[in-house]
């Protein structure tokens, strides 16, 4: 059984010029122990989905209609003090800037333990106990005495890995992570992947990484969605979605990224730019970009549909429009 499912979520931003749609009819789920990578350019909806997830879409967003169930129990209709129990006890957070996360007057070691005491049945001293093993879990060295240490006195390395421990304190079942990785150097970077994967392992914790790294998504995940405006363009096991892809936007993804084996001069680039979510076209939201696109790309919107390995949201894979137009996938 999946731990967490996205049906058909539509996330909407009303203006004074209307009503704005962020996320159209997205649909996905995760199994407990899995890495689910989403990944897309800026603005392609993939922090607004963590964000639905988590509870902490900023208004006027809203959850206009679709369902978010996480262990076959609604979590997207409930009110403000419920949702708040959910999110620190059974979904950790984990955000692109920990400095965000860390209340700089108190020390690490009091917001474990808050977090710790809020959410589990543990006296303070078993709380304390428990911070210093997540701290060293968490491969902070001298766990002891930087548990009293405040949020400045760390690396911006450390202050994620006290970010992740926070979102491990009260043990939770999904962790969401957006951008964990991306302020931080090429090293340490490695070595948050690292802690992400050991972590689900061990406590069978299921994970979604939010990201725009091709490469952290191949090292890291068992599975990828490719986000294009606000909908889900391509979702497989990465090995299919990286090696074989189907849908040509995933297709473009994929050639942008280096090759140390191929001897190119150039690095290939996509024309064009993500539509502005008041401008989105009929049809296929990437067909201004595709060069393997025909009639039936400008006027209908594609569902996902199986391609091969993988499930894409493009025409060249419905057998009708194969026909009709001589395209092969």
């Amino acid at each position: 059984m999946s731990l967490l499912q996205v049906k058909n979520l539509v996330v909407e931003f009303p203006t004074r010029r209307g009503t704005l749609r962020a996320l159209d009819d997205i649909s996905f789920d995760i199994a407990p122990g899995e890495i689910l990578g989403v990944v897309g350019e800026s603005g392609a909806g993939k922090s607004l989905t963590g964000a639905s997830i988590i509870g902490l879409l900023e208004p006027p967003g809203r959850v206009a209609s679709g369902q978010i169930l996480l262990e076959g129990q609604r979590i997207d209709n409930l009110p403000h003090e419920q949702m708040r129990k959910v999110r620190g006890r059974k979904i950790g957070a984990i955000f692109q800037d920990p400095l965000t996360s860390l209340n700089p007057l108190y020390s690490v070691g009091r917001q474990l333990i808050e977090t710790i005491t809020t959410h589990l049945p543990v006296s303070q001293v078993e709380a304390r106990e428990r911070a210093i093993q997540l701290l060293r879990d968490t491969g902070i060295p001298a766990a002891e005495q930087r548990i009293d240490h405040y949020p400045h006195q760390f690396s911006g390395g450390m202050r994620q890995r006290v970010v992740i421990a926070l979102a491990l304190a009260a043990e939770p079942q999904l962790i969401v992570a957006d951008e964990p990785t991306t302020a931080l150097d090429v090293s340490i970077q490695a070595q948050i992947i690292t802690l992400l994967k050991t972590i689900c392992k061990e406590r069978g914790a299921a994970v979604m990484l939010i990201t725009h790294d091709m490469g952290v998504i191949a090292e890291t995940c068992d599975r990828v969605a490719v986000m294009y405006a606000g909908r889900v363009a391509e979702i497989g096991p990465v090995h299919d979605v990286i090696n074989h892809p189907a849908h040509p936007y995933t297709k473009g993804l994929m050639a942008c990224i280096p090759d140390m084996t191929a001897d190119r001069e150039r690095l290939h680039q996509i024309d064009g730019a993500m539509p502005r979510l008041n401008a989105i076209p009929k049809g296929c939201a990437y067909n201004p970009r595709c060069d393997r696109g025909f009639d039936r790309c400008h006027e209908q919107r594609p569902d996902l549909m199986p391609a091969g390995a993988t499930q894409a949201a493009c025409w060249l894979h419905d057998a009708s429009s194969m026909l009709t137009t001589g395209e092969a996938a």
